[in-house]
Order: structure tokens, then sequence, then C-alpha cells
């Protein structure tokens, strides 16, 4: 199992496009992978998942992968996030 904190710092957070982005990225990992915040989680490659733990900017996720790619699945998500998902 992998896993790592980062803080969101783009300004909507995980809402809509950014949520679509990070589903789509995690979809393309076969490692199971979850998204938790304070004491919820939800699945990295569910849009309700992401949607329902109210990932805003500011908020402190960690991001958990677990099978054959989970090191890899982790870097990516983590990256995308810190770049803010393009957002200037």
């Amino acid at each position: 199992m992998t896993w790592q904190t980062v803080t969101v710092t783009n300004q909507t957070g995980l809402h809509a496009r950014p949520a679509s982005l990070f589903i789509n990225a995690a979809a393309a990992f076969r490692s199971k992978i979850t998204v938790t915040k304070n004491d919820r989680s939800g699945s990295a490659k569910s849009l309700l998942g992401i949607l329902a733990l109210g990932i805003s900017k500011g908020s402190e996720i960690t991001i958990t992968a677990e099978g054959e790619d989970e090191a890899e699945a982790v870097a990516a998500l983590v990256q995308l996030v810190e770049s803010k998902f393009g957002e200037q």
C-alpha cells in the first residue's frame, strides 16, 4: 500500500472539472485508489465518491493506492493536485 498526503491549492478544490480530471487520471491505473479527507473516504475512480468528500481549496487529502501500479498511481495523482489541475 502506498499513500501520500497533499494539500489542494486550486481555487475550486475538487469540484466538477478538477474532479473529472482526477477521476480520469485515476482510471488509468489498475490499483484500488481511495481519497481520504478527515475521517471520510471515497473511491478515486468515482465522481460521486470524490464530490461527496467536499474537497475545497486548502483541504488536506490522503491518496492511497493498493495494487500492482500503486506507487505510480499515487505519484501521478499527487502531481496532478500539485499542478492545480492546470489552473493559474
